[in-house]
């Protein structure tokens, strides 16, 4: 996604009142829109995002564009855990500040990009929640605390809100061998506080909201719920000049480590590939840090010295060193068993670059027609598909190019045009 230029368990929270900014003048029946940004604040000490930090970001960039005189921030603060309001114009700094920090090479120095975090977490310490002058909304689109379902009732009685929320999955649920240990029981806990609490709901496909559903036990009925596809960004700096790209041709995924990414997969084929054509072998790149329950395929990015040279695992890159790789690879990879979209599908093939995917429903349902897919488990059928698009005359790649063409990439106007409408709906529905 191109960017333009220690929770705490209590439901602590700023709770004295004051009048309503003077910032927020709606019309008769407009929402003032609370924006949580806990998820970015406990976040903002990581040098790059994952894919939920993005998305946190974008809602925060876009709805400053579209209703900025009805929004305001609010968060679980860090530094002890309370909630409260945040200084719109200390969001503003912090939210350039987040821009600039993934964009970069990596050459700051790491004391003074701490003391910046601190400082920034020092400006949006939480603040008194003022007294409603209309209909609010809660606006959360992370899962930071949803796992705490009396917190976010206080929340909701303090803001005198009603609660709009982002579902990104439901793996946890629908595949707990793929979550961590507690990763079942906590995303459960998300879902009974959104049955509880939600008036609307915004799903990233309908892949998720019909993974969702069979968990609600108050169903779906009666509340306002809407699919929307992230956007993709424009590339316009993909394809940015970098002179430390592999010289072989390559390929690329981007993923946390993790069970249901199979990485495993792509290190077997590789080491194939490597047995049978040596230095003529493609090479892959590996962008993303080392998430949890991966010991093998570890022991195989450390231990593997066939792979020595074939593999790179980049780990976290900033994002104009991540987009010159996409932009040059021969394909996107994405193997993974499961997924609630698959962002690093639509942005690929946003920027022009093909992409081998995984047959399953998010990654059908956000491209379409262009990419080639192929099922997670069939090992000789990836190999033959990453032969295929290394060589330079590759039919099969000149073949994805030209489904590429007609493929439409979904659009962040598109999708705050459906949240927008879904939060005029749900203001309609309270007023």
């Amino acid at each position: 996604m191109a960017l333009r230029p220690f929770n705490a368990p209590g439901a602590r929270l700023a709770l004295r009142t004051k009048r309503a900014s003077e910032r927020f003048q709606g019309r008769r029946g407009e929402s003032e829109v609370v924006l949580d940004l806990s998820r970015l604040l406990s976040r903002a000490f990581h040098p790059s995002p994952t894919g939920i930090d993005r998305v946190e970001y974008v809602y925060a960039r876009e709805l400053l564009e579209r209703i900025p005189n009805r929004l305001a921030f609010a968060a679980v603060h860090p530094a002890g855990g309370y909630y409260g309001r945040l200084s719109s114009a200390a969001v503003r700094q912090f939210l350039a500040f987040t821009a600039a920090k993934w964009r970069n090479d990596g050459s700051a120095d790491a004391g003074e990009g701490k003391a910046a975090v601190i400082r920034h977490m020092f400006a949006t310490r939480p603040r008194p929640v003022p007294r409603a002058s209309g209909p609010r909304l809660y606006l959360q689109v992370s899962p930071h605390h949803l796992d705490n379902h009396d917190q976010v009732g206080a929340i909701l009685r303090a803001e005198g809100a009603k609660l709009v929320t982002l579902v990104h999955d439901v793996i946890p649920l629908s595949h707990p061998e793929y979550a961590r240990p507690q990763g079942a029981d906590e995303h459960r806990r998300r879902v009974r506080t959104i049955d509880s609490h939600a008036t609307g709901i915004i799903g990233n496909s309908q892949a998720t909201i019909d993974a969702l559903a069979p968990h609600m036990q108050r169903g779906l009925e009666g509340r306002v719920v809407r699919v929307a596809h992230f956007g993709a960004d424009p590339p316009d700096i993909f394809g940015t000049l970098d002179t430390d790209l592999p010289t072989r041709p390559y390929f690329v995924y981007i993923s946390t480590i993790e069970p249901r990414k199979n990485h495993l997969l792509l290190l077997n084929i590789w080491r194939r590939l490597v047995e049978e054509q040596g230095d003529r072998a493609p090479m892959l790149v590996l962008i993303g840090r080392r998430g949890w329950e991966n010991e093998n395929v570890i022991d195989i990015l450390e231990r593997a010295e066939a792979l020595r040279g074939h593999v790179i695992e980049a780990g976290e890159v900033s994002d104009s060193r991540m987009q010159a790789l996409v932009a040059h690879a021969r394909a996107m990879l994405m193997p993974s068993f499961a997924e609630g979209f698959g962002m690093p599908v639509v942005e690929a093939l946003a920027a022009g670059v093909p992409v081998i995917c995984s047959d399953i429903v998010a990654h059908r349902e956000v491209g379409g027609a262009a990419p080639d897919y192929l099922d997670p488990l069939d090992g000789l059928g990836w190999m033959r598909a990453v032969c295929a698009y290394a060589r330079a005359d590759s039919r099969e790649r000149a073949a994805q190019l030209a489904r590429i063409v007609d493929w439409r990439a979904p659009t962040w106007r598109d999708y705050f045009d459906i949240i927008i409408d879904l939060i005029e709906e749900v203001t309609a529905s309270v007023s």
